[in-house]
């Protein structure tokens, strides 16, 4: 296994695994940061990857993230929050650390081909209904697929 810290997955890397890759995405809850990356990869690279997600202290799925994901035309509702024990059996070809919480908790993912860690801002304890807070949420979505199109198209 290979374990780095970094913004970009190595074109060179991809390129190693033939076929579909799978990818898995860590967050310490697997309720919101970790739930957009796994729908927003499957919903725009899904021929070229199976995307996962869960978290080493999951709860349940954010509605927050069901409502920034759904404004951009993807459905989240049928993911759900899962331990990271259920994926230690898996062949995961890359596993990523989307907050410094799981990555500090599991810097390696057993299993996991490589291991990149890439923090994204904590959505914390906002209501959508107040306007700053749903432009903090959508940040991160944005922040989120704008990094997942950069590094895995």
């Amino acid at each position: 296994m290979i374990s780095r810290y970094t913004h970009l997955v190595s074109e060179e890397y991809l390129n190693m695994v033939a076929g579909k890759k799978s990818v898995l995405f860590v967050c310490t809850h697997n309720a919101f940061r970790s739930q957009i990356a796994e729908g927003y990869l499957r919903a725009t690279f899904g021929d070229q990857y199976e995307a996962y997600s869960a978290g080493t202290e999951p709860s349940s799925l954010d509605s927050r993230a069901v409502l920034v994901m759904s404004e951009i035309g993807i459905d989240i509702t049928g993911q759900k929050s899962k331990p990271l024990l259920e994926f230690f059996d898996r062949d995961i070809d890359i596993a990523v650390t989307v907050c410094d919480g799981a990555s500090g908790a599991c810097p390696m993912v057993p299993g996991a081909g490589v291991v990149f860690h890439q923090a994204f801002p904590t959505p914390g304890e906002c209501d959508p209904k107040d306007p700053a807070c749903l432009a903090h949420l959508r940040e991160i979505r944005d922040s989120i697929t704008g990094w997942i199109d950069k590094t895995f198209a």
